[in-house]
């Protein structure tokens, strides 16, 4: 479904990504863990087309990204949960919900969505009509998933979601996940810290340090690698 090879992208004359290959197929779900530094959010900023590449290709379901204007890859089907999540602050939470639901998929399955959504975070149903700036942190990463779900994705990409969240709240946002796949054919890509919990969902599995793939695998592989299970998992 998505295939990035050779990307090498960056900020002004800094190089961050460096012939960066990975591969995501059609209802994997992939994680890319690495430390802080290692390029992973510029990588899906390169996805979404607010970094452009300067090397290398972009290929989502054979349609060769670069050449789409990056207001155009929501309506594609890639959604982009960012890094610290951003929701709308001044809008309420329902109305966040909708800015999601612009795509014509979303539009045209938002009854669909918005049930599915309040059901994974049934706390969103219960205040549509709250402003999403007084939110905790968890419940704006739910807010920040749901936005994402209600474009009706066929992509969709997780920046750190456990970035500042208690442990309790980030293991809830894991198990959503999971679920979020049982019941759906939806892809992940997923860039994290927690490696453990990463590798664990997922399928197939990079290690990126300083904007280059040093590892890949399955799950299972990356999580017997003794630089994984050293640098990594604390082992």
């Amino acid at each position: 479904m998505l295939k990035l090879d050779g990307i090498s992208a960056g900020y002004s004359a800094i190089s961050v990504l460096n012939g960066v290959s990975i591969e995501v197929g059609a209802g994997e779900f992939v994680s890319v863990v690495g430390p802080n530094g290692a390029g992973k959010s510029t990588m899906f900023k390169t996805i979404s087309g607010t970094v452009r590449p300067r090397t290398g290709t972009i290929k989502f379901e054979d349609i060769d990204l670069v050449a789409v204007a990056p207001s155009r890859r929501a309506h594609l089907g890639i959604a982009h949960v960012p890094e610290g999540r951003q929701v709308f602050p001044s809008l309420t939470v329902m109305e966040n919900l909708e800015m999601g639901a612009y795509t014509e998929a979303g539009r045209r399955h938002w009854r669909t969505n918005i049930e599915r959504i309040f059901s994974l975070f049934p706390v969103l149903a219960e205040r549509t009509n709250q402003f999403a700036g007084t939110l905790s942190g968890g419940e704006q990463q739910m807010l920040a998933i749901g936005r994402g779900l209600a474009s009706s994705p066929k992509l969709l990409m997780l920046d750190e979601p456990s970035m500042g969240l208690a442990p309790a709240v980030a293991d809830f946002i894991f198990e959503r996940l999971i679920e979020i796949r049982r019941q759906t054919e939806l892809t992940i890509l997923l860039v994290e810290q927690r490696v453990a919990e990463a590798l664990e969902s997922a399928d197939h599995g990079y290690v990126l340090e300083a904007g280059r793939v040093v590892l890949e695998g399955t799950s299972e592989t990356l999580r017997a690698d003794d630089r994984v299970r050293a640098a990594y998992l604390g082992m």
